[in-house]
């Protein structure tokens, strides 16, 4: 399995960041290649066999992979020993509609799946927490990034010592959204003119989620200097990464995931 690596501005020690590739690709399938999600319409023992294969290259036990089944929404879940203690029911209930993690448990990966939407990790080696978003644009809206650099802060953790990274998403260009989507970040109080272009042949409304996240970050307290953005979009490289804008909703994800050793 493949992974691209996700890097902060300066190492942060101890700490691993990664999305999944989708390999080898077959253009009339679109679950083809590394699929870990398992609410997309995939195969359910091809997509165990997808958390086996990377549970393995990273060195870690399947139980050491965790996951959230998320649906857009800002609820941020912390991965402590109380969770670790749950049966795998009451796991799946706490990790239900969930889109970002916490933890600072060493050895659990944390990880969320995305086809467009901005995946974030974020680390303090310094206080030993580590987290992972999933970002759309309704929890861009609702700011989830904030949310998490807040309960890492409740943790421990120090907004000034947070080295945030965004994994492969769609770009402003691919991003064409309705008036009604450019509606909602105006009322949530963006800067506009800092996320917004119009294409002007068509007239219609283009995005940059990584900038919107960016600003998020900013305003929570975390360094510009210490916050990255991907430079791979899911849609132009949809051979690559997962792209629901290209492939359809009913398609794989990819998984972005992090971990301390």
């Amino acid at each position: 399995m493949e992974l691209e690596n996700i890097s902060f501005k300066r190492a942060v020690e101890g700490v691993v960041a990664f999305s999944t590739t989708r390999g080898e690709v077959d253009g009339c399938n679109p679950y083809s290649g590394v699929n870990l999600c398992d609410y997309v319409g995939d195969d359910a023992l091809r997509v165990l066999d997808g958390r086996i294969t990377l549970a393995m290259q990273l060195g870690v036990d399947l139980d050491d992979l965790v996951m959230p089944r998320q649906t857009h929404s800002c609820r941020v879940a912390v991965v402590d020993e109380g969770f670790r203690l749950m049966d795998i029911d009451k796991q799946e209930a706490a990790l239900e509609g969930v889109d970002a993690l916490v933890t600072s448990l060493k050895g659990v990966v944390i990880g969320v799946n995305t086809a467009d939407c901005v995946p974030i990790v974020l680390a303090d080696d310094q206080a030993g927490i580590i987290a992972v978003a999933h970002a759309g644009w309704r929890g861009t809206v609702g700011r989830i990034a904030g949310a998490v650099v807040e309960e890492m802060c409740r943790r421990g953790a120090c907004a000034h010592c947070i080295q945030a990274a965004m994994g492969p998403s769609i770009c402003q260009k691919c991003f064409e959204v309705g008036d009604e989507v450019v509606d909602a970040f105006a009322k949530a109080k963006f800067q506009l003119d800092d996320i917004v272009e119009r294409n002007a042949s068509t007239g219609k409304a283009h995005i940059d989620l990584r900038a919107a996240n960016w600003a998020v970050l900013i305003a929570a307290g975390v360094p510009e200097g210490q916050i990255t953005m991907s430079c791979h979009c899911s849609r132009c490289e949809h051979d690559r990464f997962f792209s629901a804008r290209r492939l359809g909703i009913n398609s794989g994800r990819t998984f972005t995931g992090i971990y301390m050793k």
